[in-house]
């Protein structure tokens, strides 16, 4: 089986094969050039069921230069989804999310996790905005988890919140229907970009900090609120899911569970954060893993909850079964099919649908 019946999203992952990377840990500076999108990585992600994914391309951190490096990346890209037209599909619309589901093709959402690119400049932030727009980029989140000239990410300690010209941002975003993606930014970042955001917002892969109370997580005000105003929210596969930092499947169907009972059952789906390709070596880039994490901290980039001694992945919960596995720990807990379909994808194709058309 590849597919089910519904389509499956993941509203925020990758789709390459980690183990074709010259560092399988991840480099802090890391780019789509470093990314292998070769035929194991196509294959794995349709053998998931996957339908769709929202890929993390452009500037995020590091001392690159934001704007030229994330045209960059769009090439790189572009190129990726021109040499694979048979397996590949860029979604620009809800319609195109349906279109792969039918077509056995994965969709590809292009997508920031960091909004600097946009620039400084009041006066270019409408140019650029339209230049992505038009270029195929789907979503922008507005901070990693340092705090930037939109607002405070997760990590910032001042938790000052979205700054004017950030409210600038987001009404630039809803005027060329770019989803606001609030995930790992600060808590008043986000509570005040949802409340100046004129279209639903979404929080594409995060955890519920009453379970596991670290900053990448988000509280039950974050989460209500997008959900009352007609977001999404997406449960990622991390360790921020549990207070040891190994988390495993249970405790993405705890979070789930938890985000349901806050947010209702139209507004929850998931974000692993992964590949549907697993790192085959574990021991060789366990080696690796506790540089990474340290260079993450020396950058001031990393969030709490990573540590040397944890996979920033649920161990128990990737792979090609990912999404099949999950599907039945939810059936197990009592989920009936509708509503985990609505999880799966359901959701996220819905809130795409009210923002993209």
């Amino acid at each position: 089986m590849t597919r089910t019946g519904y389509p499956i999203v993941n509203a925020l992952g990758a789709l390459e094969n980690p183990n074709a990377a010259a560092d399988t840990a991840g480099s802090l500076l890391q780019s789509s050039d470093d990314m292998v999108v070769d035929a194991r990585a196509i294959a794995d992600a349709k053998a998931s069921g996957m339908t769709a994914v929202n890929i993390t391309l452009g500037y995020t951190l590091g001392d690159l230069p934001p704007y030229e490096h994330t045209l960059h990346e769009l090439d790189v890209w572009d190129a990726h989804l021109a040499a694979h037209p048979e397996d590949l599909l860029h979604v620009r619309t809800a319609a195109d999310i349906r279109t792969a589901h039918e077509q056995d093709r994965v969709g590809i959402i292009y997508g920031f996790q960091n909004a600097v690119a946009v620039g400084t400049d009041p006066r270019g932030l409408a140019g650029r905005t339209a230049l992505f727009a038009e270029r195929g980029v789907r979503i922008i989140q507005l901070t990693y988890n340092q705090a930037n000239h939109l607002g405070d990410g997760s990590m910032a300690a001042e938790n000052r919140g979205l700054t004017d010209f950030g409210r600038q941002a987001v009404e630039a975003l809803n005027e060329h229907r770019i989803m606001v993606d609030l995930s790992h930014s600060g808590e008043n970042t986000c509570l005040q970009a949802t409340r100046t955001s004129i279209a639903p917002v979404s929080v594409n892969h995060t955890g519920c900090r009453a379970l596991t109370d670290l900053p990448r997580n988000k509280t039950d005000e974050e989460l209500r609120l997008v959900a009352e105003r007609g977001g999404f929210v997406g449960i990622y596969f991390m360790p921020f899911l549990n207070p040891t930092g190994h988390a495993t499947a249970d405790d993405v169907v705890a979070h789930i569970r938890h985000a349901v009972n806050v947010c209702g059952e139209d507004s929850v789906g998931i974000g692993t954060d992964g590949s549907a390709t697993p790192i085959d070596d574990l021991d060789a880039y366990r080696e690796k893993l506790a540089e990474h994490v340290a260079e993450r901290a020396r950058a001031g980039v990393g969030a709490a909850g990573e540590r040397a001694d944890t996979y920033p992945f649920v161990e128990d919960l990737r792979g090609v079964e990912q999404f099949r596995k999950l599907i039945g720990l939810l059936e197990a807990s009592g989920y009936r099919e509708e509503r985990i379909a609505k999880i799966m994808g359901g959701n996220f194709l819905a809130y795409a649908q009210r923002i993209w058309g």
